[in-house]
Order: structure tokens, then C-alpha cells, then sequence
């Protein structure tokens, strides 16, 4: 007598695979987490390769500037899964201080700051470090316009609420930053307010009249600096001048254009050898493309769009109205900085001066980064299908100890 086995269960599609992955309550957790370490190991490994060459002309030692970015690696990765434990509302006790912290940060690098090419925008700390304001004042307008918003409720329908005082202090924070003469991150205050005001309803009329005087804001900003205009001249013809202000621009195509699919291999640059200017900070991504090629390049874009998918997933999933507008915030800040970096060494916008998130060299970009997505992620394990799920798995590892 025969016996015949039971029909088997069918295998899984990976679209189901997926959908179930997707359906996990710390699934927005794991993606903006995994996105954030693995960009996080990219950029460590490119800035070891990209400022090798710089680093021993300055120091002696091949691998200083690495070191360094290694430190704030990890030191940035401490701070964040700290961060990652904290509540909500520890933020909104801490608006104002940020606030305040950030505008007396600004006015002092006006006074006791070090100019470092053309721009006086850090303050010296001890040894080699220094801070740079700026980067930490997109953490504290994220924070305390959440805030303020939140606070204000069902009178945000309300222009002169919405606006009020937003709007002013975020001017006044750019205008500082303009002083120092960072034209790109004052760019970058303008996009995050514009984001926070997105997510909180704000009509599409307003967006259309602070775009205009945006624009204006931007012609006058670079007629008043010759440098500026000579950026936006390079970008509509790098040719025109391409050994003098075209030379940054025309060096990081050539890198991307000479990295083929997979690239010369790590560590095998060419342009790092003192042609492509700031090769481990605002230019780091064409030195991605020349030794991972497309295929490099490709994935960083796949890490980004990851990054930005999971907080937008937070932000649209959310019901607490400080956690929609600070993830909105901290969502506009990566994905536009990205944006800016990478649009303007592939030529399609002006040279911004913005270095690329989580993989360009400088602990004053990482930290303040970290730590705000840091707060991201304190935010996903507060989702009521998370914390079910956390206790659930704290339960079962207290009982595999025992």
C-alpha cells in the first residue's frame, strides 16, 4: 500500500513577502534605521578613500581625516539610538532651549567665528574641531516650529497664527547665516520652514508668494557676491571657464563620466589626487561614481529614497500633530540637501555649497543629522502597533534569560 503526502503549501511570493515585512508596527523603524546605518558605512568607507590623498598632504598620515569621521561615526551613532529612547514630549520641553541655543550660536560665530575659505562660519573648540552653527540651527527651527504649531492648534487656519512668528524668526536666522556668508544653508532654513508649513496645512498661495520673493531674494543675493554669480554662469556654461570657475564642475562630471558601471575600484580615484576640489566633503559623490561607478551611485539613491520613504511614512501615519511637523521638518532638511548636493555636481542646479547627508566629511553635518534622526526614531517606537510590539519582544527576551 502506497501513501501519498498531503498537497504542500504553496511558497510565498515575494510579494507577500513584502506586504508582510511592510506590515510589521517597527517596520518604519527598521527602514529609516537600516537606511541611515548602511548610507552612514558608505560614507565612512568613500571620505577613507576620497581624503587619503589630502589628508597626508596636511597631516603626514593618510588616514587622520578618516579617523576623524570614524569618531563622529560612532559617536554620532551612540547619540542616536540614545536619542531613539526618549518621548515626545522631551522635544517639546526642549523648543525653546534649541531655539535659543541656535540664535546665540549664530550671533557668536559672528563675533568670535574663524573664516574658513571666504566664509566665517565656525567657531574653534579644542585641537582640530570646530562647530558650525548653521548645521545645528536646522535641528532647532525643526524642533520649535513643530512646537509652536502644535501649541497653537486650530488657529493655524489663521495666516497671521501660522506665520507668526515662524516666519520672522526664520528669516532672522537666515539673514544670520547670510552674514556669515553660507548661502546654502540659509537655503536650507527656507526649505525646512516650507516643509513644516506644508505638513501643517498651509495653502498653496503661500508657497507661491514666498517662492517669488525667493527667487528674487536669490537674484539679488548673487548679484551682490561675485562669487555667487560666478557659479550660476559655470552652471549654464561650465565651458565657458573651465579651468577657472568651471573647474570643480567639469572635474566631478569627469569623475562620474570615467567610473563606467562598477566603476576603477575603491580607492583607485583619480580626481582625489588634487584635481576635483572638496573631493571628501561637498564633491564626494562624483568620487563615488569614478570607483563604484553607476552601480555605486545607484544604490546611494536607492539608500536615500529608502531614508526618505520610511519618514514619510511616519509623517502620513502619525496621529500627533508635533510628530507630523518635526518629521516633515527633519524629512525636508535630507531629502532637499541631498537633492542640492547631488544636483549640483551632476549640473542640474548651481553649486550650493551643501554637503551630501550622512556621507560627506565633517562632524558638525553628521551630529546634529544623527541626532535628528535620532528623534525620528524615538518618534516610530512610539506608534501604538510598535510599542505592543517592543514589550512583546522585551518579554520574550526576559523570559530566553531566565
Amino acid at each position: 500500500m502506497t501513501m501519498t503526502a498531503g498537497p504542500r503549501a504553496a511558497p510565498e511570493s515575494m510579494r507577500h513577502r513584502l506586504k508582510r515585512a511592510f506590515d510589521n508596527p517597527l517596520s518604519t523603524y527598521y527602514i529609516i534605521a537600516g537606511s541611515t546605518l548602511l548610507l552612514l558605512v558608505i560614507g565612512v568607507v568613500m571620505v577613507t578613500s576620497a581624503s587619503s590623498i589630502e589628508s597626508f598632504r596636511v597631516f603626514g598620515s593618510a588616514y587622520t581625516l578618516a579617523q576623524r569621521q570614524g569618531m563622529f561615526a560612532i559617536i554620532g551613532v551612540f547619540v542616536m539610538f540614545v536619542i531613539a529612547r526618549t518621548s515626545t514630549q522631551f522635544w517639546r520641553g526642549l523648543a525653546w532651549l534649541l531655539l535659543i541655543g541656535s540664535l546665540g550660536l549664530l550671533v557668536a560665530v559672528l563675533i568670535i567665528g574663524v573664516e574658513v575659505r571666504g566664509q566665517q562660519n565656525w567657531i574653534e573648540l579644542f585641537g582640530p574641531f570646530r562647530l558650525q552653527p548653521s548645521e545645528f540651527a536646522k535641528f532647532g527651527i525643526i524642533v520649535w516650529g513643530a512646537d509652536l504649531l502644535t501649541r497653537k492648534d486650530l488657529r493655524i487656519h489663521a495666516w497671521s497664527h501660522l506665520l507668526v512668528p515662524l516666519l520672522p524668526v526664520a528669516f532672522l536666522m537666515m539673514v544670520l547665516i547670510l552674514l556669515e556668508g553660507d548661502f546654502g544653508n540659509a537655503l536650507m532654513i527656507a526649505a525646512i520652514t516650507a516643509g513644516i508649513l506644508f505638513a501643517a496645512g498651509a495653502p498653496l498661495r503661500l508657497f507661491a508668494v514666498l517662492g517669488g520673493l525667493g527667487l528674487v531674494g536669490v537674484y539679488l543675493l548673487s548679484l551682490a557676491a561675485p562669487y555667487r554669480m560666478a557659479r550660476v554662469m559655470s552652471w549654464m556654461d561650465p565651458a565657458a571657464d573651465r579651468l577657472g570657475s568651471g573647474w570643480q564642475l567639469t572635474q566631478g562630471q569627469y569623475a562620474l563620466g570615467t567610473g563606467g558601471l562598477l566603476g576603477v575600484g575603491l580607492g583607485a580615484s583619480r580626481e582625489k589626487w588634487g584635481a576635483l576640489p572638496e573631493a571628501h566633503t561637498d564633491f564626494i559623490f562624483p568620487v563615488i561614481g569614478e570607483e563604484l561607478g553607476l552601480a555605486g551611485t545607484f544604490f546611494v539613491l536607492i539608500l536615500f529614497g529608502a531614508l526618505a520613504f520610511g519618514i514619510f511614512r511616519l509623517t502620513v501615519r502619525t496621529s500627533d500633530p508635533f510628530v507630523r511637523l518635526a518629521s516633515a521638518g527633519v524629512g525636508c532638511w535630507i531629502v532637499t540637501q541631498a537633492v542640492l548636493n547631488i544636483g549640483s555636481v551632476l549640473g542640474l542646479l548651481p553649486i550650493s555649497g551643501v554637503p551630501l547627508p550622512l556621507v560627506s566629511y565633517g562632524g558638525s553635518s553628521l551630529l546634529p543629522t544623527l541626532a535628528a534622526l535620532g528623534m525620528l526614531l524615538a518618534f516610530a517606537r512610539q506608534e501604538p502597533g510598535a510599542r505592543m510590539a517592543l514589550r512583546r519582544k522585551s518579554t520574550a527576551q526576559t523570559k530566553r534569560r531566565r
